[in-house]
């Protein structure tokens, strides 16, 4: 048990070398690895406890570094939820970018690139691309519709 315990734990530490992790993901690559249920949650409560494992750093971090590619806020809330982090902080962390984020100013921006890269085409084809490519990237649909309006 103890020998598992510390291969789980230097498991641990290789993953977080290469970035950080939400608890949900570590615990699904130590259950993958095959390590047992006590010896997965002892490990991860002791990380925990030692300030190594952290969801709301974890959070902090991913939107800090994924709102500069640029993605919209819906998008990087969907991203992570699906890490497992915990509804209300997601919804602190995106309320926090959200204050200084100018959504707006952005989308006009790569619409207006889109719309560029789009001259041979027809427009409402043209529009209907740009729009679904603003979608993916998470951008919210009213400020969206606004900017292909005033293209």
């Amino acid at each position: 048990m103890k020998e598992n315990k510390l291969k789980a734990r230097e498991y641990v530490f290789l993953l977080l070398k290469y970035r950080s992790r939400s608890e949900k993901e570590l615990y699904g690559r130590l259950k993958r690895k095959k390590f047992e249920e006590g010896v997965i949650r002892e490990v991860i409560q002791e990380l925990k406890g030692k300030g190594f494992i952290n969801d709301e750093d974890f959070a902090r971090a991913w939107v800090e570094s994924r709102i500069k590619k640029p993605l919209g806020l819906r998008r990087l809330a969907q991203e992570l939820k699906q890490k497992g982090v915990n509804r209300q902080i997601i919804d602190n962390q995106i309320q926090k970018a959200a204050q200084g984020y100018p959504e707006r100013e952005i989308v006009s921006r790569i619409a207006r690139q889109r719309l560029e890269r789009l001259k041979g085409i027809d427009q409402q084809k043209a529009r209907t691309r740009i729009y679904s490519y603003l979608s993916r990237r998470g951008f919210s649909p009213e400020v969206i519709i606004d900017c292909i309006n005033g293209l």
